[in-house]
């Protein structure tokens, strides 16, 4: 299922390394988090460096979200495969069956995305379509991944000393960095395929997201017992206005935030 990916435009395999080994990982960890290095664009951590136009971060970077698909689909796959690095990290270029994968599907996204359409369309009316979907796709994926990790609460940890280990155990880590929200809503659960219960997610990732309702009151009263800091916002706005006020305090506030406190 995951060779669907290549059919929309992503590689599955540069997708395995900067989702599944990094972010799942290592979430909100600055500099092994790939989903926190936006570059100067926006400080999404306390230990990032501020600049002056972070200061309106939380107003521009709802229109910057829309425009991943654009530099995902069409420059940084073919850049991280080129330079066999995604980020700070260096990845092992796809070789045999993985590149002809990663070349196959690049030609199949720009035959069914473009040449096909092309052939009884024309080219501004392509192009259009293309922009507004991929806009939309960009947005939801921004919005839905920031409010699952960067909201306020959300631990940002660092390694330890010269160690690269986390003082917090795994689960617990998982956990405290990550958010749900709008468990109650089953048109969003439907919708985003149970992503608004992140935090299962990312525990159980070899379990059918069908199941994460069941679990979440589970291993919501097991962190209970432990004194593991869980959270749940109540809905789907509520998710995206504590992101929006992540990205208004990061902007505004020169000096960092401590780590894992709102």
């Amino acid at each position: 299922m995951a060779f669907g990916l290549d059919l929309l435009g992503g590689s599955s395999y540069l997708w395995h390394w900067k989702h599944n080994v990094y972010h799942h990982g290592y979430p909100n960890v600055v500099g092994v988090d790939e989903d926190l290095d936006v570059g100067p664009l926006a400080r999404l951590a306390p230990t990032q460096p501020r600049r002056f136009a972070h200061r309106f971060q939380h107003v521009y970077m709802w229109i910057l979200y829309g425009c991943i698909p654009f530099k995902w689909q069409l420059v940084d796959d073919f850049r991280e495969m080129v330079r066999g690095r995604i980020g700070s990290h260096t990845v092992p270029r796809p070789r045999g069956k993985e590149l002809l994968l990663f070349v196959g599907g690049k030609a199949a996204f720009g035959t069914l995305w473009f040449g096909l359409p092309a052939l009884v369309h024309p080219l501004w009316v392509v192009g259009t379509f293309y922009a507004g979907t991929a806009f939309v796709l960009g947005l939801v994926l921004g919005v839905v991944f920031q409010t699952a990790h960067c909201v306020e609460g959300a631990t940002f940890a660092a390694p330890t000393g010269h160690t690269d280990r986390l003082d917090r155990e795994w689960a617990a880590h998982q956990v405290e960095s990550t958010s749900d929200f709008a468990r109650d809503n089953r048109l969003v659960t439907w919708y985003l395929g149970a992503l608004n219960f992140q935090i299962e997610h990312h525990l159980f990732p070899k379990i059918s997201h069908l199941h994460y309702p069941a679990l979440a009151p589970i291993v919501q009263a097991v962190c209970r017992q432990y004194g593991v800091h869980y959270r749940a916002l109540p809905t789907f706005w509520a998710a995206v206005a504590a992101h929006y006020r992540w990205l208004q305090r990061l902007g505004q506030s020169a000096a960092p935030t401590p780590i894992g406190v709102a």
